[in-house]
């Protein structure tokens, strides 16, 4: 097979890159090369074997799509971003960029996509109330935060409530423009499958960590901050009181979870969501202590700081990523922690 990686330059997209050349398949990696990304260039742990094209998805260079039989889409700004100043950059990278690829292979009749989605999409993640049930609590107030009443409570009586895994057909509720996007982005190509027949697989990754993930940006994973802090012998900072509960999933793993999704039968016509995460969560307090145990460095240190629009659990179900791609992680919370405590990084 023939395969577009979009955004293959990237963290995720390198290692996508890496595991379909491995697989024997013939790769093609598209890539901004955003000089606040990638300041010289191609990165040099970017597989050799691939084809390399510069360009923007939004204006996708001649011959990009040429010979493609499948199109791995990566390329997006991630993270929560700064402040709303940050929205007219998400919205063209993120959804204009898929459109303008969706049309193009439309034009090719390019009928197979995999799409990174994101855990984002469904905001808070699923709540139990013991006298309501299941129900949605709404963004959590000021008030509480600064408080230090982290966990929402149930929005008809108030009281706690116990928090579950998050199965796909789950409501959407995104809460960031980063989120926005990303559920954006599954609606195009939804869009996109119903109108031409093709099948599109959407990935919806949770907290990915490992080697050449970006460092020192606010746009990076919460892993990556810790491990900066760390390198500057400072002790890693935990937001809240640590218990937000999140699953971190290893970037083999999920560049695995890409080959099987691009290699799998898919219904046509259709968009199906997978969640793609290691099926053991922890708190973030648990990923601070590990990677500063790993790394011989200062105990974490508990702040009570917050950010508006974070969500205080979401943990999903890979159930159904098991039984249909037959995707299960296999890097271990603990294996993968303590590798990435000395992982390379991009500056």
């Amino acid at each position: 097979m023939h395969v577009l990686v979009t955004g293959g330059a990237g963290f995720i997209g390198a290692h996508v890159v890496e595991a379909l050349l491995d697989a024997g398949h013939q790769v093609r990696v598209l890539d901004l090369l955003a000089e606040d990304i990638h300041p010289s260039g191609w990165p040099t742990h970017l597989d050799a074997r691939a084809e390399r094209v510069r360009g923007d998805v939004r204006a996708l260079p001649r011959g990009a799509l040429d010979g493609v039989d499948a199109v791995c889409h990566q390329a997006a700004i991630v993270g929560l971003g700064l402040d709303l100043q940050d929205l007219p950059s998400y919205v063209s990278t993120n959804d204009l960029g898929t459109a303008v690829l969706l049309a193009a292979m439309a034009d090719r009749d390019i009928g197979r996509l995999v799409l990174a989605s994101s855990m984002v999409v469904y905001g808070e993640g699923r709540y139990r109330c013991a006298e309501h049930g299941l129900v949605r609590p709404g963004p959590r107030a000021e008030p509480d935060l600064l408080a230090g009443r982290f966990e929402p409570p149930c929005p008809r009586c108030g009281l706690d409530l116990t928090w579950e895994l998050v199965p796909e057909d789950a409501p959407t509720d995104p809460r960031s423009v980063y989120a926005a996007t990303k559920l954006a982005q599954e609606h195009l190509a939804a869009a996109w499958a119903r109108g031409t027949g093709g099948s599109c697989v959407a990935l919806r990754y949770h907290n990915v960590y490992g080697s050449h993930m970006p460092r020192d940006t606010p746009y990076a994973g919460v892993a990556s901050i810790f491990r900066s802090a760390l390198a500057g012998g400072q002790p890693p900072r935990v937001f809240e009181d640590g218990a937000q509960m999140r699953d971190f999933v290893h970037v083999t793993d999920v560049a695995r979870a890409n080959l099987l999704a691009l290699t799998s039968p898919a219904p046509a016509g259709a968009l199906t969501t997978y969640n793609i995460a290691s099926g053991t969560p922890h708190t973030i307090a648990d990923v601070a202590a590990a990677i500063s145990a790993a790394a011989d460095g200062p105990a974490p240190q508990i702040t009570g700081q917050y950010r508006l629009g974070d969500v205080r659990h979401v943990v999903a179900s890979p159930a159904r990523a098991a039984a249909e791609l037959g995707f299960t992680a296999s890097v271990s919370f603990d294996e993968g922690m303590r590798a990435f405590a000395s992982a390379p990084l991009r500056a």
